[in-house]
């Protein structure tokens, strides 16, 4: 029985553009993932080829939200970036961060938290440094 991640999640990628996002987009959309968008404000506007499937890049998770109805974000930026990852996808209301960057310093991490906490906690977040989240036979994240 899925939980958080069903065959009806509709995912957006933030780092999608990067090697290791992009890998991993490839690897949702064989399983069956509905990845709906990235997230790259420097490739707005743009999407990217996984085959047969061509996906849209958003310039923030608030604009791919509102035009896609994504309710999860996988994050797979740098460490550098991550904090600020997922406070957008917190302060866009997202439902789920999955934060798969590892190596991301443990003041980041507990920022981020605290942050996603005073918000009421409307964001699921798991990880950071995490393998993902997956549905068997519904979906990866």
């Amino acid at each position: 029985m899925a939980i958080f991640l069903t065959k009806d999640s509709r995912v957006l990628v933030q780092g999608m553009t990067g090697s290791e996002g992009s890998k991993h987009t490839a690897r949702m959309l064989a399983s069956g993932t509905q990845v709906v968008g990235g997230v790259n404000p420097r490739k707005a506007g743009t999407s990217v080829e996984f085959g047969p499937v061509s996906v849209p890049v958003f310039g923030s998770v608030a604009e791919g939200m509102a035009a896609t109805g994504a309710d999860v974000s996988v994050i797979f930026v740098p460490p550098r970036f991550a904090r600020d990852a997922v406070v957008e996808a917190v302060d866009a209301g997202i439902g789920l961060a999955v934060v798969i960057t590892e190596g991301i310093p443990v003041h980041d991490t507990a920022a981020f938290w605290a942050h996603a906490s005073a918000r009421g906690n409307r964001t699921r977040i798991i990880g950071p440094n995490c393998p993902g989240l997956i549905s068997p036979g519904q979906s990866n994240a």
